[in-house]
């Protein structure tokens, strides 16, 4: 590590750690903020931006359909940060059929698991140590890095570099196990406190925070960023996860980490929040299109109903491919609660009016697609502003 870089640092200190290495300490949250008009601008702007995003998942019909395919979205693109390949498709796949196309959609799936059980979690424990330990167990379980201590914090140095690299050649050292408790104990006792900070900008504290502090040997990365939708639910910021900012540090991956680590080396903590907020506004824009678009297609598709004369079950059918936009005749027999063969019958229909479409090509356990709804998921779309 570069140690002349951290050295004078406002957001925290080197130390001298036993091995005879340093490492930097983040100071306890909050640091001192200037807030001038630009960025309260900017802050509300991205207020604008989730409360239509939360409005709209108030209003639609079945807010649930979404929250399946976006939490699935976030999942993959979270887990592309950290280098796994698999696509939309390939974890909806898996999840229909339990065929793997690629060994990294067992580490997506994880992802999926993880935020599911935070999302129900927090209806009984607030965010704290404990459900980010139960989190990380979820996440590492039987995949890459499951040695990693699943659910424990580590106890042992870790640090950030390229791949391969020792721990004289790393990029941050983060603190050493006695300083790292002591910070993870003041990261909670931050989130348990009321501060008049913005919400969205303390988001932004929180995420730099605990990536600095880099508790765990593996998975810091994920479980940092499904804090953020957590945090969003908790704080009731949305009232339905909806919000996932994976797709937009993805796509500025480097600047990412630069403005991260920008925070440590320079106390820059401004572009940090510019840049956490306004993937804020671009992800909440970008939720509420496709939402929208989806939106539509789900009345398109009901039209043809009383149109085409398609039957009950056909019917639902059509309400469950948007939650389930690859699946089998076995899980709409059990989604529907009818028989196999009516499950099958209700998909040739869709089949026949083009909704669905036959991807494995096998003769039996076949899956199907609804290819419309996953183009909305996972195609771009062009920003609007709200």
């Amino acid at each position: 590590m570069e140690t002349n870089l951290f050295q004078h640092s406002p957001s925290g200190k080197l130390i001298h750690a036993m091995g005879g290495y340093r490492a930097f300490v983040p100071n306890p949250l909050p640091p001192k903020l200037k807030w001038d008009s630009s960025l309260v601008s900017l802050i509300s702007r991205a207020d604008l931006a989730v409360g239509t995003l939360s409005g709209l998942g108030e209003n639609l019909p079945n807010p649930h359909l979404l929250i399946y395919p976006f939490i699935r979205r976030e999942a993959i693109l979270s887990s592309r940060i950290e280098g796994t390949q698999s696509s939309l498709s390939d974890l909806l796949l898996f999840e229909a059929t339990k065929l793997e196309k690629h060994r990294d959609v067992k580490e997506v799936q994880n992802y999926v698991r993880a935020m599911e059980y935070g999302i129900k979690r927090l209806e009984e424990l607030p965010l704290g140590l404990r459900l980010i330990r139960e989190l990380h167990g979820i996440l590492m379980e039987e995949v890459r890095g499951e040695h990693a201590t699943p659910g424990e914090f580590r106890q042992s140095q870790n640090w950030i570099g390229s791949p391969g690299c020792t721990l004289d050649e790393a990029t941050f050292v983060p603190p050493p196990v006695p300083e790292m408790q002591v910070s993870l104990g003041q990261l909670e006792k931050f989130l348990y406190s009321h501060t008049d900070i913005p919400p969205l900008a303390e988001l932004a504290l929180v995420h730099y925070q605990f990536e600095t502090i880099h508790p765990f040997l593996d998975g810091n990365g994920r479980i940092g960023r499904l804090l953020i939708t957590l945090l969003l639910c908790q704080q009731g910021v949305l009232t339905k996860p909806l919000l996932y900012l994976s797709a937009f540090f993805e796509h500025h991956r480097q600047e990412y980490y630069e403005l991260l680590l920008g925070v440590s080396q320079r106390g820059a903590w401004r572009q940090w929040i510019e840049f956490f907020l306004q993937a804020v506004v671009e992800q909440s824009n970008d939720a509420v299109q496709r939402a929208r678009r989806l939106s539509s297609l789900h009345l398109i598709y009901h039209l043809l109903g009383p149109k085409r004369h398609l039957p009950p079950t056909a019917e639902q059918l059509i309400e469950l491919i948007f939650a389930r936009p690859i699946l089998n005749a076995k899980i709409v027999q059990t989604s529907l609660g009818v028989t196999f063969p009516a499950a099958q019958k209700a998909i040739n229909i869709l089949e026949e009016q083009g909704i669905l479409a036959e991807i494995t090509g096998a003769r039996r356990n076949k899956a199907y697609a609804a290819r419309e709804i996953l183009k909305i998921l996972e195609g771009d779309i062009p920003l609007q502003q709200e």
